[in-house]
């Protein structure tokens, strides 16, 4: 897991939100719409506190345990230790029962943490025994951060981040951004507001912002939702793309038409699960997500 050492410098934006949106979509796919709301409700803040008069591997073992119900791993038996490294934490991926998670040495004094570095290592638990990895170490630790967002264990991450004059931190791959903007995906398909267990005000406003990007997506073409300058910039391309049949597509936007034996078709991201659409351009439409069943209302 990225350390985020203090100090270091932390990069904002959204850089990572293809892998992120890759990741959502496997993740729909490795456990099906169904599997995915069984995660419905996110761990409460009660199950990750830590204070300084707990026992160091005492809180660390509870907090593991029920990191290990909430991500539904029954039969899993982590054990925490602690030492220095260059990382804030690692896992050792073996077939099981047991795991050992090693923490950075710093979080014998920086408790409050704890919980968010557990949460990504008990994650890769829960996708190595899901077999669901993407290529490349980068990648795979995206897949993670996003994976313990979007079932409810990630807001610990978000809220790892802090920032002042004198210092700052943040665990995990992902900016806070994108963290954020997992987190609304989240709390859209869910009705649910993780912002009140923030006790980082970086968090919080990292939060907004990725809220900001992720009710974006609601309102892309053809969504029925998308505003004035959306829907004239998709009707404009879509009367090229009649006039000109087999024109490739233009990658500034979210949508693609393709011409064939029963006219023209678009395609484009859901804005739940971002598998890809396709559609026939015929105006206004009712269409249901193949992957993830989101009810999207469209113009064609």
């Amino acid at each position: 897991m990225s350390n985020g050492s203090p100090g270091a410098p932390v990069v904002h934006g959204f850089p990572h939100l293809d892998t992120v949106r890759s990741a959502i979509t496997a993740l729909y796919r490795r456990l099906s719409p169904d599997g995915v709301h069984t995660y419905g409700t996110s761990l409460v803040p009660a199950d990750a506190a830590f204070s300084d008069a707990d026992d160091l591997h005492l809180g660390a073992q509870r907090v593991a345990r029920a990191l290990v119900q909430h991500l539904h791993l029954p039969d899993a038996r982590m054990i925490v230790g602690f030492r220095t490294m260059e990382h804030a934490a690692s896992v050792e991926l073996t077939a099981g029962p047991e795991y050992f998670i090693e923490l950075n040495d710093r979080f014998r004094t920086h408790r409050r943490d704890i919980g968010a570095a557990l949460a990504h290592e008990i994650t890769h638990v829960l996708l190595h025994r899901l077999d669901l990895e993407f290529a490349g170490t980068r990648d795979n630790e995206i897949l993670t951060d996003t994976v313990t967002a979007y079932l409810g264990a990630g807001w610990l991450l978000l809220d790892a981040f802090r920032e002042d004059a004198l210092s700052r931190q943040k665990l995990g791959y992902l900016t806070p951004e994108e963290f954020g903007y997992v987190l609304a995906k989240r709390a859209l398909v869910f009705d649910e507001d993780p912002s009140p267990w923030f006790t980082s005000p970086q968090a919080y406003t990292a939060y907004t912002k990725g809220r900001a990007q992720a009710l974006h997506d609601l309102r892309r073409p053809p969504l029925t939702a998308a505003g004035w300058a959306g829907r004239r910039r998709y009707a404009k391309d879509r009367r090229y793309a009649q006039d000109h049949p087999g024109t490739g597509a233009d990658p500034s936007v979210p949508y693609a038409f393709e011409s064939g034996r029963e006219g023209l078709r678009v395609s484009f991201p859901c804005p739940t699960c971002h598998q890809r659409i396709r559609l026939p351009v015929r105006g206004r439409t009712v269409a249901r997500c193949g992957l993830c069943r989101t009810r999207l209302e469209c113009d064609t």
